[in-house]
This record gives C-alpha cells, structure tokens and sequence, in this order.
C-alpha cells in the first residue's frame, strides 16, 4: 500500500473506508456539509494544511464541489491540493438507488481510479526512507493516559479535545492520528499536568 504525505480530505465515513484500502494516509471527514457550520473542524484543517498539506477529494455531483469551494475559500491554496474523480454514473453497492445526479461517489471509485486523481492532484507519495516525522502511539498509550477504556475517558478525552483545539467529534483512531502528527508523548503527559486529570 502506497503512502501519501498529505492529509486527504473526503466527504464522508465510506469514502474513507474506501481510500484507506488505496493508500496509507491520514484521511480526515467533512461529515458532508456539517463543515460548513463547524468552525472547529475548520481551524483543524488549517493546521493540518500548514503541517502536512491537504488533497482535498470530494465526489464529482454539485455537493461534492459545493465543499470543495467551501474549503477553497477557507485554506490558504499554497496549502492544498485538489484532486477530481470522474464523472461515472451508476450507484453505489450499499445504497438502494443512485444518488440525485445518478454519479458514483469516492465510495464508488476503483483503486485505480483514485491513485490515478492523487497521483494528477501533485500527491506526494512516500518510500519508506522518506516517511514524514511522526511520533510513536498506540491505543495502549490512551488507555494508560485514561482516555480510552475507563469510565471517565470520554470525559476526559473531551477535556483534552477541547485543550488542544480539536474537533470535540473526533474519534479515537483520528486522535491518534493527530497525536502521530503533532505530539510526543511528553507533551500530552505535561498537558495532562496541566489540566489535572
């Protein structure tokens, strides 16, 4: 599996899903037009744009560039990477009928087809000398921190969310990714000090 410096920006859960079979990378949700209304999500995204770069890979229907454009307008472009499907039609496995404009989604999209939009988007794809900096955590370490397992962690897992700025809707396996990017384990530990939990 082939892995991409930038984070990916996709509509939805399926289309993650499906990218994440693809290539090896940090792929962040929009929760479709939700990102339009959340100001948190979008302060995260202009982070991670100025940390990693962002491709943003929305579907081809006229929601899918609504988004688009949303984002355009909301990170720096020397920050982003755009990257289309094409436009086939059809529907998608899980759902009973095609969507409105009758198009195949992200979700819908082959292997090939989606290396093929990253690779013209200017995605920078990695060798394994080349991986960027990311620190060591694994779902023990949350467990030990007591953000994960416990019976106060989701209270405390929101404490920290809200410390460090993040989206309070971030999962468990998003946060680890955002620590993999941003943080030692020393850091989160002082930050924990700090707040006294």
């Amino acid at each position: 599996m082939q892995q991409i410096k930038e984070v990916i920006v996709v509509e939805g859960k399926y289309d993650k899903n499906t990218l994440s079979q693809v290539v090896q990378a940090t792929i962040i949700e929009t929760s479709g037009f939700g990102i339009f209304s959340q100001k948190e999500q979008i302060k995260f995204l202009r982070r991670l744009a100025e940390e990693r770069g962002l491709i943003i890979l929305t579907d081809s229907d006229g929601a899918g560039f609504l988004i688009r454009n949303f984002l355009k307008g909301a990170i720096p472009k020397h920050q982003m990477k755009q990257a289309y499907i094409p436009d086939l039609y059809g529907k998608e496995k899980r759902k009973p009928r095609a969507g409105k404009e009758g198009k195949l989604g992200v979700e819908g999209m082959s292997a090939d087809i989606l290396l093929d939009a990253l690779r013209r988007a200017g995605a920078t794809f990695l060798d394994r000398t080349s991986e960027p900096v990311r620190h060591s955590w694994k779902k023990s370490d949350l467990y030990e921190m007591g953000l994960l397992g416990k019976p106060e962690s989701g209270i405390r897992r929101k404490q920290v969310l809200r410390r460090l700025e993040l989206p309070e809707h971030l999962g468990t396996n998003a946060l680890l990714d955002i620590f993999c990017i941003f943080y030692t384990h020393e850091e989160i530990n002082q930050i924990l000090f700090e707040m006294a939990i």
